[in-house]
């Protein structure tokens, strides 16, 4: 009753004109969910079709360079991402197909639980539970489930749900990409985190929270974590009008961007030219740029200028600062 009532809704009221709903592959649905991972479907449109436009293939983005994968990236955030799906389409690439199966999807790297279920119900029609954020929160309500989300406990309980209500492709009417599509539709446009439209929901008479007035109290709240601010320092040398631009480590904060060079702590003796701030997931960067006179010694660096900025894979804090400075 509930898989057939959101198949039904999002034929007739969900969204269908999305560039990765468009001639549907299992390629294109790999990249876009992982570009929607913490990022909002406004945001990722232009970048998914820029994306397919320089990588139109597996093949092609298991090819490319680092610095033109991050260089596209730049801006989306969560850069571990682009280095996850590059990791994902060399091992497809030498795989030789794409995988087909859930089983073979989770041996792929960078694809977990939800993105296997995504690819197996858009690409390929076919039995593929999702849990995200939109369709936790629409199940935490449709069944007034307890408990703090991304806990085992609560974790568990979504995914049996999940695989409970999930259509098998060979069922009467079964429509596994208009199942998949409409919970996240439902979450998106009318079980919203605020002031839900429960007045236009299709699962409204079988919903518990609804009945029981606790729409506000799903998904329970987490208990509120005092986000740390953390100090980082770099440094600002200049040539004429270039600046010293460093290739950071394949690990930590921004791995593999080019940057600024940034040393261990301040340096002595040095001018405070500029700060920017940074929210990360879990602490906050209070960043000071020095001037320095001499570069550090570094495996990859290049001199840039205004003009060559937009060639460089860029955090997206430092990238505002260095347009700001080199075009004043």
């Amino acid at each position: 009753m509930i898989t057939q009532l959101v198949i039904n809704w999002q034929q007739s009221h969900g969204r269908h004109q999305l560039p990765w709903q468009q001639d549907v592959t299992p390629y294109k649905v790999l990249v876009s969910e992982l570009m929607l991972q913490q990022t909002q479907v406004a945001t990722v449109i232009p970048y998914f079709q820029r994306w397919m436009q320089i990588f139109p293939t597996v093949q092609a983005l298991a090819a490319a360079p680092e610095d033109e994968v991050m260089r596209l990236w730049q801006g989306l955030g969560y850069y571990a991402r682009a280095r996850n799906l590059q990791k994902a389409a060399r091992f497809i690439t030498q795989l030789g197909e794409f995988p087909a199966t859930l089983e073979a999807l989770l041996q792929v790297p960078g694809v977990g639980r939800y993105t296997a279920g995504a690819i197996m119900s858009f690409a390929y029609q076919q039995h593929g539970p999702i849990v995200d954020g939109n369709v936790r929160r629409l199940y935490c309500r449709l069944f007034a489930l307890e408990g703090v989300p991304n806990t085992p406990a609560l974790e568990k309980q979504l995914w049996a749900k999940a695989e409970q209500l999930t259509p098998q492709h060979q069922e009467p009417h079964a429509d596994c990409r208009a199942f998949a599509q409409g919970l996240l539709d439902l979450g998106a446009t009318v079980c919203k985190p605020r002031q839900p439209l429960c007045e236009q929901c299709p699962l409204a008479s079988h919903c518990q929270a609804l009945a029981q007035h606790r729409i506000s109290d799903f998904p329970n709240a987490k208990p509120k974590k005092i986000v740390p601010v953390k100090e980082g320092h770099f440094l600002l040398v200049r040539k004429a009008q270039q600046v010293l631009l460093v290739k950071r480590p394949g690990a930590g904060i921004w791995p593999a961007l080019w940057c600024l060079p940034q040393p261990a702590q301040a340096p002595l003796n040095a001018e405070l030219v500029g700060e920017f701030s940074h929210q990360f997931t879990h602490y906050k960067l209070q960043a000071k740029v020095w001037s320095a006179e001499v570069s550090m010694a570094e495996a990859e660096q290049a001199w840039i200028d205004a003009a060559n900025l937009a060639d460089f894979g860029l955090p997206a804090p430092v990238r505002v600062y260095l347009e700001a400075l080199l075009e004043a």
